[in-house]
């Protein structure tokens, strides 16, 4: 390998390992402020234990590849500068690398897998940035493999074993409760000190409950709203969370001049199929009951049947009401709310938990929202079945399923927070993978869920397709090509394209906003606007209906 291809990839290694620092960090941030009930202990210590985290997980990773064939090489020792230096937060020798390399070997192996990637399986926030997590750890792993140039079988083998780690811990395993405590991941310095009882990470990062730059209310809305409307479709929702916020600001202000207050419910049913960004609404929704001064966090505590309803006689009273305890200042989210009394047969304990519910509505009726959602008839069937609980229910959003191109739209996304790149011809097949899907679905249709499925898949064919591939460049690790794009069970005479009469897809002109029609065999290529005549590249869009 020449000086300059393992000086491309050593920077793109650098730039993996403060990428995970990095998903870690905010990450910790996130969970701070979404989920506060789920931390033990200061927010500072919370952010530094997932920074060390990071650390243990990078070594581990590059220790699983390095002695994968037995021999490290020269090049590999290299890069392990670059990674010690990262981990310890400060420049590492050559001499010291040879001294500690072993050790920091020899003890990554003690190091459990699940305890290094478990916040990604217990943390709400987090749960959803397991493709970044993905896509970080298979970068660090495939430089690690290729750095000299050759990737032996051993290396091939043991990147598949990566993978698989992730998928089983992060996907099949089930979830602990969130008091269980962390293994500890250290990692040996040349003094016999671990990284993990460092007082100070590289960048020390402090939490406060009252940082000095907080912002006032109407910035915390103006912020909870621009996020609204970067999601990606539900157009209707977003015009009737303005609507809400109007409303309860008026309110507010009707209540600052001293005027008679129309009693309004904070409580909301969320009507829509899996995906749909229900949640990630309720936590928004939050943020801006916060703001005005409706609730004293604004947190989101997310609950079924399971997490309410006990097995015996006598538990579920206290088993709702502890988990509603958690949620005052905030939010309680029931997802499938129907499911807390049975179809069609008495269901003793499943009432138990909708009276303690409805009792809890009324007496922290200033602490506590409550959202029910789910699939939309048995929704409606719950609400009306129980007048207690259609009372206090007002406001009802309905969450459509999103449109092929949305879905499109929102993998696209997944690509710009993972550094993915997908070619036209990828972007071709993807649309026509969705649409097929789309046209294929019913009430348990996932939504954004499939997308991010077949964006996790696709990562994984992706890595298939590169693992013998030496030297790496970081176009191929970052580049979905057409055979990448996973099908997800999608027939292979759905996608393919008829290059004498493809299909069209449509997007808006960057100028004129009017809308542009250019075939499916485009994307990627210029195309020019048949009004204003500006060019631009055609990506993604909506396929033309037939």
């Amino acid at each position: 390998m020449t000086q300059a291809s393992f000086d491309e990839l050593a920077k793109a290694f650098a730039q993996a390992l403060h990428a995970c620092r990095e998903l870690y960090v905010s990450g910790a941030h996130q969970c701070v402020e979404q989920c506060p009930h789920l931390i033990a202990g200061e927010p500072e210590a919370y952010v530094e234990l997932l920074d060390n985290l990071h650390r243990g997980l990078l070594v581990k990773v590059f220790a699983a590849v390095a002695t994968s064939d037995r021999v490290c090489s020269v090049e590999e020792q290299r890069l392990a500068a670059t990674l010690l230096t990262h981990a310890y937060g400060e420049p590492i020798t050559p001499q010291r690398v040879r001294e500690t390399l072993p050790e920091v070997l020899k003890h990554a192996s003690t190091l459990s897998w699940y305890s290094l990637l478990r916040p990604f399986d217990v943390m709400p926030p987090l749960q959803l940035r397991v493709a970044e997590l993905e896509s970080v750890v298979m970068q660090v792993a495939n430089l690690t493999a290729k750095i000299d140039g050759y990737v032996s079988v051993d290396e091939e083998a043991i990147l598949r074993t990566i993978q698989g780690e992730i998928d089983r811990h992060l996907k099949l395993l089930p979830i602990d409760e969130p008091t269980t405590q962390y293994a500890t991941a250290s990692i040996p310095e040349p003094k016999a000190r671990a990284i993990i009882e460092k007082k100070a990470p590289e960048k020390p990062i402090i939490v406060s409950a009252t940082p000095a730059n907080a912002k006032s209310p109407q910035e915390m809305i103006a912020d909870a709203l621009k996020e609204l409307e970067q999601l990606t479709g539900l157009q209707s929702i977003k015009a009737e969370v303005r609507t809400l916020v109007n409303v309860l600001q008026l309110q507010r202000q009707r209540q600052e001049l001293g005027l008679p207050q129309t009693p309004l419910s904070l409580h909301l049913v969320f009507r829509g199929n899996p995906g749909t960004g229900k949640t990630t609404v309720a936590r928004i929704i939050g943020r801006i009951y916060a703001a005005l001064g409706l609730l004293q966090k604004g947190h989101l505590v997310e609950v079924d049947r399971s997490a309410l309803v006990a097995e015996f006689a006598g538990q579920t009273g206290p088993k709702t009401n502890k988990k509603i305890d958690e949620a005052l200042g905030g939010l309680l989210f029931v997802d499938e709310a129907y499911s807390l009394v049975a179809d069609g047969r008495e269901d003793p304990y499943g009432n138990e938990a909708v009276q303690a519910i409805l009792k809890r509505m009324e007496d922290d009726r200033h602490r506590l929202a409550i959202i029910f959602a789910g699939y939309p008839e048995p929704l409606d069937q719950l609400l009306t079945s129980n007048p207690g609980l259609s009372s206090r229910f007002n406001t009802q959003l309905t969450f459509a399923d999103y449109t092929p191109g949305e879905l499109g739209q929102i993998f696209k996304s997944l690509c710009e927070q993972n550094h993915y790149h997908v070619t036209g011809d990828g972007q071709g097949r993807l649309l026509l993978v969705l649409a097929w899907l789309h046209e294929q679905r019913d009430e348990h249709f996932g939504n954004g869920r499939l997308v991010r499925n077949i964006f996790e898949q696709s990562i994984r064919r992706l890595a298939n397709r590169i693992a013998g591939i030496a030297p790496l460049t970081k176009e191929l690790l970052t580049t979905f090509e057409v055979d990448d794009i996973a099908l997800h069970g999608t027939p292979e005479t759905a996608v393919a394209i008829d290059q004498k009469k493809p299909a069209r897809v449509v997007q808006s002109c960057p100028e004129c906003k009017s809308a542009v029609k250019a075939p499916l065999n485009f994307l990627g290529k210029q195309v020019r606007c048949p009004k204003c005549q500006a060019t631009f590249t055609a990506e993604w869009g909506e396929l033309e209906t037939p």
